[in-house]
């Protein structure tokens, strides 16, 4: 697919060049221009309709043949200009009511014209509000509340994070009444800006993102899922189904996706990656951009098109030991081999994404130095800044990740991730941010210390210490970020019809799409005797298979304790619609409803165990993982289920990272001889339960091993009793089960290594990939990148 530098407007057709001086097409770049072939000549005239949702009644406009469809608020105040094109009556928004079609509400113009012609007469307060992205928003079923009101109104801020579920039916009110509170807001000295909703990715079948379980969006595999069918055009199908899906929502900005390089295997966002080679991420970073910023298919602006943030700008894969860069534990990424330009590749082949995203670490060569001279995060980070704005000339928007505005010390910060900046004000952080070419600040719902900033900037330039002054500066990033408006269509219709969202989410071709993507990317490692054949479901509709139970204790966070869980390995009532009767685990509790033992089944006449075992769980993003500080220990973060402890000669005995301490020393951050912590390993107990039942039953009784893995895991420990393993990488259980039963043949491939023990995993280089051991089974098949069997025998690629 081709990928111009300026996207045009989707529906700007013939009729949006007919009015002298205002081509959609920047002068000497044809690439863009509409086919004039492919368009019809419109004719009749515009026509208006009353749409509620129930809550918010809007008006929806249709102009004739491709013009854009218009929306806006009964209540707004809003009027239509009128504009005759060869014989059509187009109709336009006036939403500054002085009765001229002004550049930024003629939706003919090219994006970057409109936002720097609406940049140009807004004030530093107002573009600063545009700078704002809020924190989550998880409650949309409370309608448009208070504290929403006060930041909109206020603070001016108009990026909106919907951290909540993706529930049409509470989604679209909310969505409509805050955009018809914002045009409300718009005056005559206050131009109007729509609400830009945003958000992480929501549309993972096994793991991660929001509300997995529903049936409210198609579900698809993982990035790393999506990397292991080594099929780019399912990430294509993905980004333009998802997006469509979003855009049903009220999201016009997707917070991915993340393409970190997943060189470190114990980083704990492996999972949300597309792995470790540079060349496939690369590749399927471009594929998720395309299908998420085009519309329909085509790689144009559109009413389906979301904007693509590209993360974590310049990598924030290698973390020490694995160690997450949402917490002091892990605010060091290190480069002992010297492979910081590899992490930097990927983003720059996607360097159409509408923005970019920044990291949390700092960076450090193998001796503990700086990369780029500063001891600092990526956001406050000259060097790394300068090869994004400088060296690639990148003009999109860039943002920092939520909460790096804030240090852990400052006064009420419920976080603080402003690595290497906790000593500055906050006003002089955000004069920093803005110094290294930053536009937007994640997680800020308060205007007040940009503000702050401004006005140092000002204080700056005027001592000669900056060339351009605060208005310029800020207007530079009020033109970027109000191109992510113009160029899905938000100024044209930020409503949304609850019965065209319906039409569109969940629809049966994506749910299809995004299924046949689960079912490619399932990996089989293993297949003694051939375990999984080509099979029907009728085969197994009368026979009887045993799921183990299994626990977890969770881990506490920023957020409260560990969350206990328990339940069968594997969904029993996914598993019913393919078994004649599944059998399970009887538990004991205590008063609590902890479990303190579990008894297996008779298995006399069970035909098939099938055993899941989740990724070996070290904990989450904000549990400090890796660092006890009660104790102050550093421990390892391991891949393996029972404990392990770093004693091993390749285990470092000094860290490479670590804080300067007062008297000129530096910190230790090395675990060397301390333990693990793994909350699941209770996964391989129920493993190793149902082998041995297996023996005490006397019977043959296959046992496949169904692995749901969000990091590679060291298969020492299950698989020579396996007879057969499958591996999901953000999978729906019923995709494993099909894989399982031989209803589906495998072809998904490993797009990590999976390591032979824990001691090539302490040998490897945290910033390089496919460095490891791979394990060698059994049968002499060696897990490592790229290996997957069909029932055949080894998959060529």
């Amino acid at each position: 697919m081709k990928r111009p530098a300026t996207r045009i407007i989707a529906f700007a057709g013939i009729a949006a060049m007919a009015l002298s001086g205002c081509s959609a097409t920047p002068e000497g770049d044809e690439s863009s221009a509409p086919a004039a072939t492919s368009q019809q000549a419109a004719s009749g005239s515009y026509t208006e309709r009353e749409v509620t949702d129930g809550t918010t009644t809007f008006m929806v406009v249709d102009n004739p043949g491709d013009g854009p469809t218009l929306s806006y608020g009964a209540e707004s105040g809003i009027t239509l200009l009128e504009e005759e094109i060869d014989g059509a009556t187009y109709a336009f928004k006036d939403m500054n009511a002085n009765g001229e079609l002004d550049t930024w509400e003629d939706w003919r113009v090219e994006a970057t014209e409109r936002a720097a012609d609406l940049a140009d007469d807004m004030s530093i307060e107002q573009i600063a509000g545009l700078m704002l992205f809020s924190s989550h928003e998880r409650t949309p079923q409370d309608g448009l509340t208070d504290a929403q009101k006060t930041y909109l109104s206020e603070s001016n801020l108009r990026a909106v994070l919907n951290a909540a579920g993706s529930d049409a039916k509470v989604t679209v009110p909310w969505v409509n009444e805050m955009q018809a509170f914002v045009e409300t807001l718009a005056t005559e000295d206050t131009p109007y800006v729509p609400v830009n909703f945003a958000s992480d990715p929501r549309s993972t079948a096994g793991s991660g993102g929001y509300n997995a379980e529903g049936a409210d969006i198609s579900r698809w595999p993982s990035n790393l899922g999506l990397a292991a069918t080594f099929n780019a055009e399912h990430t294509q199908n993905f980004g333009e189904m998802a997006s469509a899906e979003y855009r049903a929502l009220g999201i016009a900005t997707a917070l991915s996706p993340q393409i970190d390089l997943a060189t470190e295997p114990r980083w704990l966002r492996v999972g949300g990656t597309f792995g470790e080679d540079v060349a496939q991420n690369t590749e399927l970073a471009a594929a998720y951009v395309d299908g998420f910023q085009g519309t329909g298919g085509e790689d144009v602006w559109g009413p389906e098109s979301v904007n693509a943030m590209i993360k974590h700008w310049a990598g924030d894969g290698p973390g020490e030991g694995g160690r997450e860069g949402h917490t002091d534990a892990g605010k060091y990424g290190v480069y002992p081999g010297d492979n910081f330009d590899e992490h930097a590749a990927g983003f720059l082949g996607s360097l159409d994404s509408a923005a970019v995203m920044t990291a949390y670490s700092i960076a450090l060569n193998a001796d503990g130095e700086p990369l780029f001279g500063e001891r600092i995060g990526t956001a406050y980070d000259n060097g790394r800044m300068d090869i994004l704005r400088k060296d690639n000339a990148y003009e999109g928007v860039v943002v920092t990740d939520w909460g790096v505005m804030s240090g852990s010390k400052d006064e009420g910060a419920f976080f603080g991730m402003a690595w290497g900046a906790e000593d500055l004000t906050p006003a002089e952080r955000y004069l920093e941010v803005l110094g290294t070419g930053h536009d937007m600040f994640g997680g800020v719902n308060d205007a007040t210390f940009i503000l702050e900033a401004a006005d140092l900037w000002q204080q700056k330039f005027e001592a000669g210490e900056l060339e351009v002054d605060a208005e310029t500066r800020f207007q530079e990033s009020g033109a970027r970020i109000l191109s992510m408006l113009f160029n899905p269509g938000l100024y044209e219709s930020a409503f949304l019809d609850p019965e065209e969202s319906a039409k569109v989410l969940a629809s049966e071709d994506k749910i299809e799409a995004g299924y046949a993507a689960q079912l490619d990317s399932v990996v089989m490692v293993k297949n003694d005797g051939g375990t999984i054949a080509a099979a029907e479901a009728a085969d197994w509709s009368d026979k009887t298979v045993y799921i183990p139970r299994s626990y977890s204790n969770g881990f506490a966070s920023a957020f409260g304790p560990g969350e206990y869980t328990e339940g069968p390995s594997i969904d029993v009532e996914v598993a019913e619609q393919y078994f004649g009767t599944v059998v399970t685990d009887e538990a004991v509790t205590d008063a609590d409803g902890v479990v303190t033992s579990y008894t297996a089944p008779d298995l006399s006449n069970v035909d098939l165990v099938l055993v899941g075992m989740d990724s070996p769980d070290n904990g989450g993003n904000f549990s400090n993982i890796g660092h006890d500080l009660e104790t102050d220990e550093w421990y390892p973060i391991s891949l393996q289920y029972r404990p392990y402890t770093a004693d091993g000669e390749n285990v470092r005995k000094e860290s490479i990272s670590g804080d300067l301490l007062p008297d000129g020393t530096k910190q230790n951050r090395s675990y060397f001889g301390n333990t693990s912590r793994i909350a699941n390993e209770a996964d391989l107990d129920a493993f190793e339960r149902a082998v041995a039942a297996v023996e005490a039953s006397g019977k043959d009784i296959p046992v496949v091993t169904v692995v749901k893995a969000t990091n590679p895991v060291i298969p020492a420990e299950f698989e020579a009793e396996s007879d057969a393993i499958v591996v999901g990488f953000g999978t729906s259980d019923q995709a494993l089960i099909e894989v399982s039963l031989g209803l589906y043949e495998p072809q998904g491939r490993l797009p990590i290594q999976f390591p032979e023990n824990m001691d090539t995993v302490e040998a490897q280089f945290e910033d390089v990939a496919k460095d490891m051991t791979p394990y060698t089974d059994a049968n002499g098949n060696v897990y490592d990148y790229g290996f997957g069997l069909n029932y055949a025998g080894p998959i060529a690629g």
